[in-house]
This record gives C-alpha cells, sequence and structure tokens, in this order.
C-alpha cells in the first residue's frame, strides 16, 4: 500500500532525518509532498514553502519542533491525513490528543525505522 506523505520540515541537507526521509520514502515507492520554511528540492521533489491544500494526504511526518508545529496544526487536521508521525523530538502531547479526538492517527515513531522494518503501513 502506497502512502502519499507529507514531510513537514524538509531539509537539502543531507545529514537531516528529513532528507533521509524523503529519499527513504521515493525508495520505498510512497509519493511525498516536502514542506519547508524555504525552498529547496531533494531529489525531484520540491519544497511547498506555504500551507497549499494538498489533496489524498494519507500521512503527516513532522521534523518540527512543538514551538513550531503551533502555525501548522489547524493546516495538519484541514488534511485530513489518517496519521501524522511524531518523529523524535517532535513530540507534542497537547497535539497529539487534537489528532485522537479529531479521528486522526497519532503515533510517536521514526518514520526512517518504520520504512526499514516494513512496518510503514
Amino acid at each position: 500500500m502506497m502512502r502519499k506523505t507529507l514531510v513537514i520540515g524538509a531539509s537539502e541537507q543531507a545529514e537531516r532525518y528529513s532528507n533521509k526521509a524523503i529519499l527513504s520514502l521515493l525508495e520505498h515507492h510512497h509519493p511525498v509532498v516536502a514542506m519547508a520554511n524555504r525552498s529547496g528540492k531533494v531529489g525531484a521533489i520540491n519544497f511547498l514553502t506555504t500551507k497549499e491544500i494538498v489533496a489524498d494526504i494519507d500521512t503527516v511526518t513532522l521534523y518540527i519542533n512543538p514551538e513550531v508545529q503551533k502555525e501548522y496544526i489547524d493546516y495538519i487536521v484541514s488534511l485530513h491525513p489518517k496519521r501524522v508521525i511524531f518523529n523524535p523530538g517532535t513530540e507534542n502531547p497537547a497535539f497529539f490528543e487534537r489528532l485522537k479526538k479529531q479521528g486522526i492517527e497519532a503515533t510517536e515513531a521514526c518514520t526512517l525505522v518504520l520504512l526499514n522494518t516494513d512496518q510503514y503501513e
């Protein structure tokens, strides 16, 4: 099952986990949309720099800290994803609870580990 994934906090820097996640998602044949606060790209994926409505997002994976997440909460909820992954360092209990109340699966996990252990489904 291919899960269209929005990576928030994308980076062109190869050592950043968001960069590694984009490449791994592509390797695993998942469609990817990447969002960052500045323009850039990883592979053929150009970064969105505005909160555009993107159709059919299955998963949002976060690489931004809880303070920065505040400006994305309403946007993420408006996309109606099936799940949001809080990668290490992005844990946010209040946002986590809001997602659950909205019927959106919220999980604290590492996208890279999920992909590399065939648990991303």
